[in-house]
């Protein structure tokens, strides 16, 4: 469902374990890239954090935490694997797993070049349907990352 309760067609009912977004952005592959891999760009639009462009580098992200979704605040992640300006994908796992947090989710970010600007895809896979936190998790990061993607994310690359 998107910020207005209206289903998104990105969301498969029936997959309670993977996120999906597709936006379009009007900026090229190379600014978008920059925007998704140069941690002072990520720290405007996702959270601050030390990443570094390196397979198997790890990180930590902070922000506030979310007991609804027994989020500690702080993310562990590490770079799967890239192709630059085409692909990125993070592991992320909570920092705090004594609080029952079982959060071991990859996410993909993938880039195509459509027309003047750029096609972004992401897929954030992982949760567990059993877990009335990773439910939780899902519902709030659905349209969490829309919002993020539309807005925070433009906002940077607008600036850029």
């Amino acid at each position: 469902m998107n910020t207005h309760g209206i289903p998104d067609p990105d969301d498969d009912p029936a997959d309670a374990t993977t996120l999906r977004v597709d936006h379009f952005l009007p900026h090229q592959p190379a600014k978008v890239w920059r925007a998704l891999t140069e941690p002072e760009l990520l720290a405007q639009w996702m959270m601050p954090g030390d990443f570094r462009l390196a397979v198997g580098h790890r990180y930590e992200m902070r922000t506030l935490p979310r007991p609804n979704t027994n989020f500690s605040g702080t993310v562990v992640a590490e770079v799967v694997a890239f192709e630059v300006e085409r692909m990125l994908r993070l592991r992320w796992q909570d920092a705090d797993e004594g609080q029952g947090n079982r959060a071991d989710w990859t996410l993909t970010w993938t880039l195509e070049p459509e027309g003047r600007g750029t096609r972004l895809f992401l897929v954030h896979e992982g949760f567990d349907p059993d877990d009335p936190y990773q439910v939780q998790a899902h519902r709030v990061m659905g349209g969490g990352w829309r919002s993020i993607v539309t807005d925070a994310l433009g906002k940077v690359l607008n600036k850029m």
